[in-house]
């Protein structure tokens, strides 16, 4: 079946080239859409340089995803973000998996220089398990025709892979694929580890208590 990568991208030229270099484009099934929400440095240019299709939107992450979720050509629809590599076999995998299931993600590992990262990964890994909820570091993947019948990623500012995974599990479970993808460890390092989980701890618990996603992105920011 055909696959359509979708990327929402904002000033990632620092990232981009290492996670373009490293898809699997298996079999030329795939396509690469870049959806550039006005970025100011040289993404459009990597994208383009690297063969992925440019689109352009208004900024925020599900806006981004679903225009180029609209333009795809794929069956199934894979959704990465800049900072994130698959791993060797993931779109076959992708396919294995969709194949019996509506909807799934991938495990993840935190490449940086903090100790802990290896456990903040094991323990996402192990709460999405339990949860059925993916994010978005965990590059979930879809049937298109899943992917329209529950409307597609709300259009919110925070929450939108949470909010994304409580739809599709009304369709059935996530695949939960062992294989790793890569995820960078710049948000937690820059922010501080330990503080970065506690704040997103806090804007969880206080989305399931439903609070306002905007007013969580502004906290978030």
């Amino acid at each position: 079946m055909t696959m359509s990568i979708i990327m929402p991208v904002l000033n990632e030229a620092a990232v981009l080239p290492h996670t373009l270099a490293a898809l699997p484009l298996e079999g030329g099934q795939t396509e690469v859409i870049l959806v550039d929400g006005g970025s100011h440095d040289l993404s459009v240019a990597l994208a383009r340089w690297a063969g992925a299709k440019v689109v352009t939107s208004a900024p925020g992450r599900a806006r981004q995803m679903n225009a180029g979720a609209a333009l795809a050509r794929g069956e199934l629809l894979l959704f990465l973000h800049a900072d994130t590599r698959l791993p060797p076999g993931a779109l076959s995998a992708v396919e294995q998996a969709l194949s019996r299931r509506h909807w799934g993600r991938f495990d993840i590992t935190i490449s940086g220089r903090h100790p802990l990262l290896k456990l903040v990964a094991a323990l996402i890994n192990l709460r999405s398990r339990l949860t059925g909820i993916a994010t978005g570091d965990q590059a979930i993947f879809v049937r298109r025709s899943s992917f329209e019948a529950i409307g597609g990623f709300p259009e919110q500012p925070l929450m939108e892979d949470i909010e994304l995974s409580k739809r599709l599990k009304r369709l059935g479970p996530p695949a939960c694929l062992r294989l790793k993808a890569h995820t960078s460890g710049r948000r937690w390092e820059s922010r501080g580890l330990f503080r970065t989980i506690w704040l997103m701890w806090r804007l969880r618990f206080a989305y399931w208590r439903g609070a306002d996603p905007a007013l969580l992105a502004r906290a978030y920011r």
